[in-house]
């Protein structure tokens, strides 16, 4: 028995195993090391001519020099909407590659508390999500999952500022100056993390359903007959099949990265989809995921189930319902991390700082911008004010002995659609400046 206790205390796993985590505590789980390719080996970036540091080149479609014009072709399959898929499983997140593949260096903002992944030896002075220049060059480990997947850029960088500048010039209530030369000069190039779930959803609902059912009936005291309307209540229930396939859900939290601009940049074509290999992120900038697949899956249900909701809504037969409840089956749940292209640009003004971005990919501009109030103040007077003179024109006639109801009946109801118009275009106007 010694013997056999000995031999189990000095067990050893076999030979391209390792431990990886296990949900039972005190029991060790092992298991098969994922392969280490080439994309796991050290990449040079120095340009093999001249020696200068080369980077992805929207317009080549390769890493290129900038100074000789040396382009090489990169070395990526075109997967499209056929990306291979994870499954929720030990194994696979075990088997998964981590880091970037490449030796890179992390940017943190001392302001935001942003860090973003960039070539080694690129400098830079401010951070791209807040405009601070309160940042430094950390060191940390290479513990997060390497994408698989990313969509290259396609809109070059010069096109940028243009497209900004033409967006922040748009809007009669936004200050003049912001469309000027001072206020965006520079856009990174930023891949962001992103999470994609496919599942398959049974809902099940049940509720009841008003019916509007009309009824003739004789009024003893008219001595007529006369028809009434009354809702009949049914419980109904039912079932609703739904696909999900590629649903996006973000990797960066929302304290750096505004998911409502973000949101606003959607679709991304993930037909254009290719593997994932560092070249592509030669000379740009990338951010690892913040938000854990664990809890982008739960962000991914609360967006599924809403989904399954109104599928069933669109199912029953009348919009009076109440006490309606669902519940919902996820099967052949399966994830994907990949990486999307966004310009990303902060600005200060008058103390404030505002995010624009740009989809990478098909060139669509977002983000806030000030509101110069006054002009807003000034529009809501103008609008309020017909109604008002016509009410005060009424009253005038009215003391002078005159007919001044129907002048303050039309005023009245100029004032309310003033008011209403003046209530949207504030709601507008704060929508815009806000993250």
């Amino acid at each position: 028995m010694d013997r056999d206790l000995n031999q189990h205390t000095h067990w050893a796993p076999p030979e391209g195993f390792h431990p990886v985590d296990s949900q039972v505590p005190g029991v060790i789980v092992y298991a098969p090391m994922p392969e280490q390719t080439d994309i796991d080996r050290a990449v040079s970036y120095a340009c093999p001519n001249c020696g200068a540091n080369t980077g992805y080149n929207v317009a080549a479609g390769g890493v290129a020099c900038e100074y000789c014009g040396y382009v090489a072709p990169v070395n990526a399959e075109r997967v499209g909407r056929s990306a291979q898929d994870f499954e929720f499983t030990l194994e696979t997140l075990a088997q998964a590659r981590q880091g970037w593949g490449t030796q890179r260096q992390v940017l943190h903002c001392d302001s935001c508390g942003a860090d973003l992944s960039m070539p080694a030896g690129a400098l830079t002075t401010a951070c791209a999500f807040c405009a601070s220049n309160q940042v430094n060059i950390i060191s940390i480990p290479q513990e997060t999952l390497r994408p698989r997947f990313l969509v290259p850029f396609k809109i070059p960088p010069e096109a940028t500022v243009p497209r900004a500048k033409a967006w922040l010039g748009k809007g009669w209530y936004h200050p003049d100056a912001l469309a000027g030369n001072t206020i965006l000069r520079r856009f990174y190039g930023i891949y962001l993390p992103f999470w994609t779930f496919n599942t398959r959803v049974e809902a099940k609902w049940q509720a009841e359903v008003g019916y509007q059912k009309t009824e003739r009936h004789y009024n003893a005291h008219q001595k007529r007959w006369e028809t009434r309307t009354r809702t009949v209540w049914k419980w109904e229930n039912g079932r609703v099949h739904l696909n999900i396939e590629d649903l996006l859900v973000s990797g960066s939290a929302p304290k750096h990265l505004s998911h409502r601009i973000l949101n606003q940049l959607h679709p991304f074509h993930l037909g254009d989809l290719v593997t994932y290999t560092p070249d592509f992120l030669a000379g740009w900038q990338a951010q690892a995921y913040e938000t854990t697949l664990t809890d982008a899956w739960e962000i991914g249900k609360r967006t599924i189930r809403e989904k399954a909701k109104k599928a069933c809504y669109e199912r029953i037969q009348s919009n009076q319902v109440r006490n309606f409840s669902m519940s919902a089956d996820f099967n052949d749940e399966t994830w994907c991390y990949i990486l999307l292209p966004v310009y990303l640009a902060a600005y200060r003004y008058e103390g404030q700082v505002y995010q624009v971005m740009i989809n990478g990919q098909t060139g669509a501009v977002a983000g806030n911008k000030p509101v110069a109030w006054w002009k807003i103040w000034l529009a809501i007077a103008a609008i309020l004010a017909p109604g008002a003179l016509l009410v005060l024109i009424g009253l005038l006639l009215t003391l002078l002995g005159g007919v001044g109801i129907i002048a303050i009946t039309f005023g009245i109801i100029l004032f309310v659609i003033g008011v209403i118009i003046s209530f949207s275009l504030y709601q507008h106007a704060r929508k815009s400046e806000a993250q």
